[in-house]
């Protein structure tokens, strides 16, 4: 026998189910059985990309106006900033996350943090609105080889339960807070150094993630993950992805019903629907559909897309709230958010961390996703008369929403890459974050313009509102909707991850 295929234990191959047969591709998690040391420093190296990957989703929100001033961007222009990053982050997943296990886990990912710094760099250089935009739009590509990769070699480094519960408790407090954290840095270095340094921070912090990188076990590339690329299903994945991120983008200026708007959503569902059909019959398929077909890990899916959603119109409205009715500053209402980010950090890591393969993960994402909705009903009674706003609702809102933010996200990414084929890790862990990515992008469009709609018909209906009171009852009825999303999360992710407590492995 070729020493190659010896039979290691099942635990190597699906860590969270210790008594499955081994297969010869399962050498790629050998990683599994690293040193302590070896594993500490794949959690910290990975934690700093996701929170890079994360961070530049909002950092720049808060530079752009300075950017904008700087370079010249026209007001119809400027979103290209913001929308160069989502396209190509949403776009190109699955792509990175099929890369991912051609290359090797540790190799795509090191290739992902030196393009990102070098996008990042150049970025921050830009003397003219083209030179951003595609500085941007290539952090964004490099975000999509980054992302699946530092979640592939989470889930094949760390097998024992609870040390995989603490590693991926600290990875998603690194991801629930990096929105809030990007919110804060982007006021304080927009404020006090350029915004440039909104796009040279990224540097080095991911010069960190790259010594951090030289620890991590060396994996080989998955024994069946080359080969001939997806092409067809390449192409139609990412036209699909980036037309629906694209729509979502453009509805909240134009609104739903505007002609780009309905042809672009109609598009990107037409090409995902063939993409679907491709996927079924390719031989090497870019998202294999047995990936999607386990009841807990379709669940898992539905949870963290819902869940942002909700998450990303609330840090919208809190970001608006404080600054245009409470009268904060960037940086003061930046520093608020911070609240919701130790809350997140308290949920993943002393809760879900801890709680990791002692309950079901349905113990864990139930109660989160209702702990969030129960933060969004608190703000759901704001009025603009409203006293003792920050103790009285925001800081409960705040809380709540962090712990449930935290409950979620540590059991579904572990839900999602849990039981899977190596060759099958990189393409859950990049369906994974492009759910994060179309949840982000959908809540914030679709609640921002409900909020709009209905701070337009307040003032319309009533002759003694005024703009402030309009704004206020257009936030409320918002996060109403958004509460809606939360509980329906509940109640359809139930019957899909209540029945047991790990996806099975398939053969």
């Amino acid at each position: 026998m070729n020493p190659a295929d010896k039979e290691i234990p099942r635990a190597q191959l699906c860590p969270d189910s210790p008594d499955s047969p081994d297969t010869p591709q399962a050498r790629a998690s050998a990683a599994a059985t690293a040193p302590g040391p070896r594993r500490l420093w794949t959690l910290l190296a990975v934690s700093a990309a996701q929170l890079l990957v994360v961070l530049d989703g909002t950092i720049v929100n808060i530079a752009l106006p300075s950017a904008q001033s700087a370079l010249g961007l026209s007001d119809a222009s400027r979103q290209w900033a913001v929308t160069a990053y989502a396209l190509a982050f949403g776009g190109l997943l699955l792509i990175g996350g099929r890369i991912s296990g051609a290359l090797g886990h540790r190799r795509t990912f090191l290739i992902g943090l030196i393009g990102f710094a070098a996008a990042s760099a150049l970025g921050g250089a830009a003397v003219n609105p083209e030179m951003l935009f595609g500085a941007r739009a290539l952090q964004g590509a490099f975000a999509a080889v980054l992302a699946p990769a530092g979640l592939s070699l989470l889930t094949i480094t760390f097998s024992e339960p609870g040390e995989r519960g603490r590693a991926f408790g600290v990875f998603a407090a690194v991801g629930a807070a990096g929105s809030a954290v990007g919110l804060v840095a982007g006021g304080l270095l927009t404020e006090y150094a350029s915004w440039r340094w909104c796009l040279y921070v990224n540097v080095p912090v991911a010069l960190f993630a790259v010594l951090g990188a030289a620890f991590v076990p060396r994996d080989r590339p998955v024994r069946g993950a080359g080969g001939r690329l997806d092409v067809a299903g390449a192409l139609l994945s990412a036209g699909g992805f980036a037309a629906i991120v694209y729509a979502f983008n453009e509805a909240e200026p134009r609104g739903w019903d505007a002609p780009l708007v309905l042809t672009l959503l109609l598009a990107g569902a037409l090409l995902l629907v063939a993409f679907a059909a491709v996927e079924v019959r390719a031989p090497q398929p870019l998202l294999p559909m047995r990936v999607l077909l386990d009841r807990a890990r379709a669940g898992a899916f539905v949870a963290i897309t819902l869940l942002f959603v909700a998450m990303f119109g609330f840090y919208l409205f809190m970001s608006y709230y404080t600054q245009t009715v409470l009268g904060y500053s960037p940086v003061q209402a930046g520093l608020t958010l911070i609240v919701n980010a130790v809350a997140a950090l308290v949920g993943a890591t002393l809760v879900a961390g801890r709680l990791h393969g002692r309950v079901a993960p349905a113990a864990l994402i139930l109660p989160g996703l209702l702990a969030a909705a129960a933060g969004m009903f608190v703000l759901t009674r704001l009025t603009a008369q409203s006293t003792h706003v920050l103790p009285a609702y925001l800081l409960p809102a705040l809380i709540l929403t962090g712990l449930g933010l935290g409950c979620v996200m540590p059991p579904t990414a572990s839900l999602a890459t849990a039981g899977m084929r190596p060759q099958d890790i990189g393409a859950a862990a990049a369906a994974y974050n492009a759910s994060q990515q179309l949840g982000a992008a959908l809540g914030t469009a679709l609640l921002n313009t409900v909020a709009a709609s209905a701070a337009a018909a307040h003032l319309a209906s009533r002759a003694d509102a005024t703009p402030t009171a309009a704004s206020v009852h257009g936030y409320a009825v918002a996060l109403t909707v958004a509460f809606g999303i939360l509980v329906a999360a509940a109640c359809v992710t139930a019957p899909l991850i209540v029945r047991g407590r790990r996806p099975a492995v398939r053969p």
